[in-house]
């Protein structure tokens, strides 16, 4: 067993995977195993402790990497722009898996598993999107529309948009869901009024607001949880 520890401590990264798996592995040695080749001044590991010192993976780990661009990473000696490539499209595939993960538990009528689905997709947008999604009898999504993208701090959002998209797909219930990239998931004065008159429209034309779903940074809030629909 101590042999096995010194020989992969002493092991270069793919190999230390193909001996002991990619549990063992730090995050800089699964980077380098990804970039593969290093410079004559650094080794690839050396390149992905770099990868992990940038402002936006220090912040929000690995998961950072959805947040850096292709310049910036560029930046790094040793880097190309096939290799930056290869990360954004790493960072893209860990997003795509949480969300397919989280897809097996969603319920529409659960605020917790809407909010779980949707949370990878929209905590990193650096401005306000917002998602319709429009369900039938049954609660089934037959439809989702980006209604709107605002600035940093808001968003345009029309009800006469919402019930527009919301007949053309015949749809019998809704649910509307945005993002607040400051992360802070509380409804503004504008979030409130703008809930309130969409759920007054659809009382009067039966096409019920089932919820609506503010995330944050892996937080969100509920209308419907929170007693206000």
């Amino acid at each position: 067993m101590k042999e096995d520890i010194y020989k992969a401590e002493n092991d270069m990264p793919y190999e230390k995977f193909m001996r002991l798996g990619s549990h063992v592995l730090t995050e800089a040695e699964l980077l380098a195993i990804i970039i593969r080749t290093g410079t004559k001044e650094h080794k690839p590991v050396e390149i992905g402790q770099e990868i992990l010192s940038l402002p936006s993976v220090k912040e929000h780990g690995l998961g950072g990497l959805y947040y850096v661009t292709i310049q910036e990473l560029m930046e790094i000696k040793g880097i190309g722009k096939v290799k930056a490539v290869k990360l954004k499209c790493l960072a893209e595939l860990s997003m795509r898996m949480a969300m397919a993960a989280a897809k097996k538990e969603l319920q529409f009528l659960n605020p917790s598993s809407v909010a779980k689905y949707y949370m990878e997709k929209l905590r990193r947008e650096k401005k306000e999107r917002v998602l319709l999604l429009l369900l039938d009898q049954k609660e089934r999504l037959i439809g989702e529309e980006v209604l709107s993208v605002g600035t940093v701090s808001a968003s345009l959002l029309s009800p006469r948009e919402v019930f527009i998209a919301a007949l053309k797909k015949e749809a019998v219930h809704i649910i509307l869901l945005h993002n607040h990239p400051s992360g802070d998931p509380a409804p503004s004065k504008q979030d409130m009024l703008v809930t309130e008159e969409i759920q007054e429209i659809g009382r009067m034309i039966d096409i019920p607001l089932i919820d609506h779903i503010i995330i944050g940074d892996n937080r969100y809030m509920s209308f419907k949880e929170a007693g206000l629909l």
